[in-house]
């Protein structure tokens, strides 16, 4: 039996604070309760074997945090310069860093401005994006980022028990 509050509770879980960011020519957003910290794009240590999207790893306070380029991951064009920066996450209770072309700003967006995904192929797993959020002029690829970083294709989280029979 469904209770009125489910609706709800479901409409709140898509409204918020969004950071939003550059890829290529495209703005996203990720939910601004995941991020730790914006920096500067450092050095990193490349791992061996390594898929080209995971740059490497960096030691930040003594904690080893893998770096993801989130624009090989989508296919484009990764060049670094002034503005690319590096956006430190916290998902499934690790640190994660995610190097993105731009850092623009904090969104607020309410359950009314976020639509849903229209059905269309697009370089990203549909299952990793959670909506469009329409803010005057701009429109927002919102991202489940906890959902793309936990994702086997990611190969950042590894199951205990996978990891014990190796």
């Amino acid at each position: 039996m469904s209770t009125p509050a489910a609706p709800l509770a479901a409409q709140a879980a898509t409204s918020g604070e969004f950071l939003t960011f550059t890829l290529g020519k495209e703005e996203y957003g990720v939910d601004i309760l995941k991020v730790q910290e914006i920096r500067g794009y450092d050095a990193v240590t490349r791992l061996p074997d390594a898929p080209d999207y995971i740059k490497g790893v960096i030691n930040l306070r003594g904690t080893i945090v893998p770096v993801i380029d989130m624009r090989v991951k989508f296919r484009l064009e990764a060049k670094v310069d002034a503005l690319t920066v590096m956006i430190v996450l916290n998902v499934a209770d690790r640190v994660v860093g995610m190097v993105v072309d731009s850092v623009s700003d904090v969104a607020q967006l309410t359950a009314e401005q976020i639509r849903p995904m229209p059905e269309v192929g697009t370089g990203i797993d549909r299952r990793f994006l959670t909506g469009i959020g329409a803010l005057e002029e701009r429109m927002l690829i919102l991202l489940d980022i906890e959902g793309l970083m936990t994702s086997t294709e990611m190969g950042l989280v590894v199951d205990n028990a996978t990891a014990q029979a190796a």
